[in-house]
């Protein structure tokens, strides 16, 4: 590939694809099609580089495209576009995405760029004062078109034009105690169980230990983020804006982590996040993140994404609630015989099943009333109604819970107590 070609390709064409497919993938669009081009006509109608034609070539560009998808969704029929589209293949991850497009873009359009970049070189002593010819017949994108993208992002579209760089993992000096500290903290937290012992001990000596006074924060929703945290003392609580008011979305304690989606997915930090007293943390880069971790914490992600879609209770939540509901639940590990929930116990935890299966019962277990597997759920009694636990839960079979205690609840799934009410009627005598 020519020189200029690569040059233009990376300063020009890169940032647009990671931008566009960090945004598809925040939004997960039924249709990604007519998403994306309503993205790209945004993109153009904010940009201050375009002058009067190549304006006009894009708006005729888009318009086409417009029809053309116009076309095939009226030969698929009502809603079989995005079906199709869905059916068709699975998600790539984001750096696969990127590669994919990035490839497409270079295979199809190498004349065309060549074309464009002539032409804004001959146009470019003409003032740009035409925001007016860009198009504007797209209504605005949903709420993460309005998010702040970030200034940089790593390059993760790889091609001949962008080699991936071995990767060499950074090496903070800790004594033995601090060690062994750390050690015990991977250990406890889910995201690290997996690990090999070599990967380990790349994790080890690439984190860097965080003292935290009560009450300062540590992220800020909206910011750029190009680390991730692991708790090893301490109450964390992770803070969103929602109806314009920061409200507590989840709180965590030792051995969980959080930061981790500004890595996974090139976005904006999707909360802000403070210590509620004295707290140790362990921070983790970027790099060793994506080289080591990124895969069991992606692979957790499209799991609980698609658990939560599939879960009967959580059928009417909307997009953003959902993730929102995802960015909160906390994940337990259940042995097979152990009681969850005990009838007349004050309860401060709604759970969701993600696998295994569990029973409720009645009258110190002599009365079962209830058997639950993955996609029920359980617990919410005591919250709605304020009132002891109605039964005992025991888990039958080993199980994977999420949770979330009574004001994460009363926040988020408000708007399903009345649904949760008339399911109540199962525990009745």
């Amino acid at each position: 590939m020519a020189q200029e070609h690569q040059e233009y390709i990376q300063t020009k064409v890169n940032p647009t694809l990671e931008n566009l497919v960090t945004q598809v993938l925040l939004e997960r669009p039924d249709n990604p099609v007519p998403f994306m081009i309503q993205w790209l006509a945004q993109q153009t109608k904010a940009s201050p580089q375009l002058d009067t034609g190549e304006a006009e070539r894009l708006r005729n560009e888009i318009s086409a495209l417009q029809a053309e998808v116009g076309e095939l969704e009226a030969k698929l029929g009502p809603g079989a576009a995005g079906a199709a589209a869905a059916a068709a293949s699975p998600s790539p991850p984001p750096a696969a995405a990127e590669e994919e497009r990035a490839g497409s873009k270079e295979s199809a359009g190498s004349a065309k760029r060549a074309g464009s970049k002539e032409k804004a070189k001959d146009d470019s002593e003409e003032e740009d004062d035409d925001d007016d010819d860009a198009p504007d017949d797209f209504a605005p994108p949903p709420a993460y078109m309005q998010q702040k993208q970030r200034a940089s992002v790593s390059a993760e579209a790889y091609g001949s034009w962008n080699k991936v760089k071995d990767f060499v993992p950074p090496v903070h000096p800790k004594t033995e105690e601090q060690k062994a500290r750390l050690t015990s903290v991977l250990n406890s937290s889910w995201l690290f169980q997996t690990l090999d012992k070599a990967s380990l001990d790349v994790i080890l000596g690439a984190m860097i230990e965080k003292e935290i006074a009560a009450n300062e924060r540590i992220i800020q929703e909206g910011a750029d983020g190009d680390v991730m945290f692991v708790i090893e003392k301490g109450a964390i609580e992770c803070l969103k804006k929602l109806q314009g008011e920061e409200k507590v979305v989840k709180k965590c304690g030792p051995g969980d982590f959080f930061g981790e989606l500004a890595l996974l997915y090139n976005c904006p930090r999707a909360a802000s996040v403070e210590a509620r007293d004295p707290a140790v943390i362990w921070e983790l880069d970027r790099e060793t993140f994506n080289h080591i971790v990124k895969d069991a914490s992606m692979k957790k992600r499209e799991t609980l994404e698609a658990f939560l879609k599939s879960a009967p209770i959580l059928e009417s939540l909307g997009n953003s609630d959902r993730n929102s509901l995802a960015d909160s639940l906390k994940q337990e590990l259940v042995a097979a015989g152990t009681t969850v929930i005990k009838e007349g116990d004050a309860g401060n935890r709604f759970y969701l099943v993600l696998k295994g299966e569990l029973t409720a019962s009645k009258d110190q277990g002599q009365r079962e009333v209830m058997q639950y597997k993955p996609g029920d759920y359980f617990g919410e009694l005591a919250l709605i109604k304020d009132e002891p636990r109605a039964a005992t839960v025991v888990a039958t079979t080993e199980c994977e819970l999420l949770w979330l205690d009574t004001q994460i609840f009363n926040s988020l799934l408000s708007s399903l107590v009345d649904v949760m009410h008339k399911k109540a009627a199962d525990y009745a005598a």
